[in-house]
């Protein structure tokens, strides 16, 4: 049987929480963070018959010195489409050890396909695994993916 975290999974810049819900309706406590209103109001309003599994919590993530996570806190992170590269070391010190991080963004390639083309918010070759080397790494993957046609750098780790 495969291992469930054991402790609350944050869906980081969860937008409408679809990714979190998900680990919700499978019986996880989960947290989505995200700094917009409007999302997490539709996360809420989806979360209808697990809402008591959903804690919503708005949060800015990019406030200049500030690490909004608590360290420790999570048996498990998702994030996907988000890179903010001040808060790496955050969310490496957000995971409980033996935690799961499960991290997917897009690669500079993706300038090529479409939004976003802004540096800022696109992996140079290798970084994401550059950023959790010393982790046992369960999946990753760095490349190109169809429908839509996109490229994206993923990875499935555990903090040791």
């Amino acid at each position: 049987m495969a291992e469930r975290p054991d402790g609350p999974v944050l869906d980081l810049a969860s937008g409408d929480g679809h990714n979190g819900l998900f680990l919700a309706a499978k019986g996880l406590d989960v947290v989505l963070a995200d700094r917009s209103d409007e999302a997490l109001r539709k996360a809420k309003d989806t979360a209808d018959d697990i809402a008591e599994r959903v804690t919503i919590w708005k949060v800015d993530l990019e406030k200049p010195g500030q690490n909004p996570l608590r360290e420790s806190e999570y048996s498990a992170i998702l994030v996907f489409r988000y890179l903010h590269r001040p808060l790496i070391p955050c969310i490496r010190k957000a995971l409980r050890p033996g935690g799961f991080l499960v991290y997917e963004t897009y690669t500079v390639d993706q300038a090529q396909f479409g939004k976003p083309r802004n540096s800022d918010f696109l992996l140079k070759p290798g970084e994401l695994m550059t950023w959790f080397k010393d982790w046992p790494v369960l999946h990753s993957f760095e490349g190109f993916q169809e429908n839509p046609r996109r490229a994206i750098a993923q990875i499935v780790c555990r903090k040791p």
